[in-house]
């Protein structure tokens, strides 16, 4: 169920829903900080009360709710670009093993690049959030929130049709404490992020994942999950869990997007991260762009991983996790990556970046994903190009 929402309407809908989530608390527990948090300057919007802003201040773009948290909070989602007719006549699977995935999509040469973006999957990873909040002012005005333009961004932006899910997880973006990790210890980020057992010890990372729902042994609910205790990231993907989830996918499925972006963040420097269960062109395509990302953040001074190295799935055991990213392509064949942003934590292994160092690093991505859509619209093996 998804709720198309006119302009006149949007501003009322956005207060009245600031006003219900104010007013009744959902059935989790924002949680406590344990340290000061530095000032966010003013063009840091990463909370959800900056997301509903935005749906009642779009001009050149759509917005509808496409799904309703378990705290009530609605999931919108932002759309640029003329519709594409996809001439469907069958689901990806289905025309994939009809030997031609036009089947499920028939794009026409004149019709635009399709992306998708869709950040703060786990609520305490707002960086995702900022950035795209900063990405649909740059489509409505051309500028981010500091006033600093990005013409490439934006002439590209208007190359493609681009649907945006800024805030995929309310829920725990709602519980979470801090509108910035800069300066936090990275123990206090996991106990938010991860939450904790209810002897007071954190999961951490990777044993949050041990238990899903995260439900029984929980003193603190982390961010990472909505308030059911669900990760939208390893929820069930042939049958979700979330409502939130099941809308992901559902609008992955319905806009056939070439390009997929799901936003997270660490403590490292920034990267792509592998996509698992993909086709091997999929793997050479996202190490392309991995190796375009990094060598533009070089030259821009700013932190760099390693590039993304195309891999065989199943060489060592355990396997790899069949999550979220690997869902959307099966979904609708695009290229699904997964890209994780610097929190700039306070412990000196990790990248000291400062809100407008992230800021950058999360437009600049938008940048080079966007200008990949363009030159290479509908995703191919690389040589056939």
């Amino acid at each position: 169920m998804f709720f198309q929402i006119n302009h006149a309407a949007r501003f009322v809908i956005a207060v009245l829903t600031i006003v219900f989530m104010n007013g009744f608390p959902s059935n989790a527990d924002t949680i406590e900080r344990n340290y000061p948090q530095q000032e966010v300057p003013s063009f840091w919007k990463g909370a959800v009360d900056n997301v509903m802003e935005m749906v009642a201040s779009v001009e050149r773009g759509k917005t509808k709710a496409i799904a309703i948290s378990p705290g009530g909070r609605p999931v919108y989602l932002f759309t640029y670009g003329p519709t594409v007719d996809l001439q469907s006549q069958a689901n990806y699977g289905s025309a994939a093993a009809a030997r031609d995935p036009g089947y499920y999509a028939r794009k026409k040469e004149t019709d635009p690049p399709i992306v998708y973006i869709i950040g703060g999957p786990h609520g305490q990873e707002m960086e995702g959030v900022v950035g795209l909040v900063n990405l649909i002012q740059v489509a409505e005005t051309g500028k981010d929130f500091r006033g600093k333009e990005w013409p490439r961004l934006r002439e590209n932006f208007d190359k493609c049709r681009v649907v945006i899910a800024p805030l995929a997880n309310p829920d725990g973006r709602a519980r979470c404490p801090y509108d910035s990790f800069i300066g936090i210890p990275v123990d206090e980020m996991t106990r938010v992020g991860q939450g904790t057992r209810k002897d007071g010890t954190n999961y951490g990372w990777p044993g949050a994942k041990k238990l899903h729902p995260m439900k029984g042994d929980v003193g603190i609910l982390g961010a990472y999950f909505n308030d059911d205790g669900i990760n939208l990231m390893h929820d069930e993907f042939m049958s979700p869990m979330a409502d939130e989830t099941e809308a992901l996918l559902r609008i992955a499925r319905e806009e056939a997007p070439d390009y997929i972006l799901n936003l997270h963040s660490h403590g490292a420097a920034p990267m792509i991260l592998s996509t698992a269960y993909v086709p091997w062109y999929h793997k050479v395509i996202e190490s392309h762009f991995s190796e375009i990302l990094m060598k533009r953040y070089q030259d821009e001074n700013l932190p760099a991983a390693r590039v993304c190295v195309p891999s065989r799935d199943g060489e060592k055991y355990p396997p790899p996790s069949f999550n979220l990213t690997s869902a959307l392509h099966h979904c609708c064949g695009g290229v699904s990556m997964l890209f994780e942003c610097p929190h700039g934590l306070k412990e000196e292994r990790y990248p000291q970046v400062n809100h407008e160092q992230i800021l950058d690093i999360e437009l600049i991505l938008y940048e080079e994903f966007l200008a990949l859509a363009v030159k290479n619209p509908r995703p191919r093996p690389l040589n056939e190009n």
